[in-house]
């Protein structure tokens, strides 16, 4: 399958889901209140310090995609997900990263260049390039209130903006599918996410 290949996927009613960020509070906070609205548990998150290709690597070294129904390791799962931002990695290996993963059957939700650009598009849609230093402020105006980086709130604050989330993350692809002669990059596609493709997939849980 192409790297950047975008696939919708059916599954059975209760899959057994790692879900790695490479974020120890911010991402955890959110997706671990996102899973008190779902009706599957057999969820686990986990935050780590580690990135892009590191990141990858760990989840290798430590977990694996279920190869039979009756697999009952504690460490298997029926699917695999990494969390993780360009941020200010050299950009060779944020692509890297995501052949690494899909080439074993791990799923990506990344962001470049910060998670908190799947918060911005709960408001507005973005085509233009921003730094993560200027994240939180551009948040703390939209919120009305100081943006607090690992807040345990951001889901419950933002969940029903999320339909507007998604539409804006699916334009932004769809833009640099249409309109860069390269089409999606995810080390330059700036701004660009696919967190969308986890929520959405997270949804089919909804209670």
């Amino acid at each position: 399958m192409p790297i950047f290949q975008r696939k919708k996927i059916t599954k059975p009613a209760y899959d057994k889901i790692l879900i790695v960020c490479n974020g120890e509070k911010t991402e955890p906070n959110y997706f671990n209140k996102f899973k008190d609205d779902l009706y599957n548990k057999m969820i686990k998150i986990e935050g780590s310090e580690k990135n892009t290709e590191s990141l990858v690597k760990y989840v290798l070294d430590n977990y694996h995609i279920y190869v039979k129904p009756d697999d009952d390791d504690a460490k298997g799962f029926d699917i695999i997900w990494v969390v993780f931002d360009r941020d200010s990695f050299p950009p060779q290996k944020f692509n890297e990263a995501i052949r690494l993963a899909e080439n074993n059957k791990i799923r990506v939700a990344y962001s470049n260049e910060a998670f908190e650009l799947w918060y911005l598009l709960h408001f507005n849609y973005h085509d233009s390039a921003i730094s993560r230093k200027l994240y939180e402020g551009k948040l703390t105006d939209l919120l009305g209130y100081k943006y607090k980086k690992n807040s345990e709130d951001m889901y419950d604050t933002l969940k029903d903006k999320q339909e507007t989330a998604i539409k804006n993350a699916k334009r932004s692809l769809e833009y640099y599918e249409n309109n860069d002669p390269n089409g999606i990059n995810p080390e330059k596609n700036n701004p660009s996410t696919t967190v969308h493709l986890l929520v959405e997939e997270l949804n089919t849980y909804k209670k």
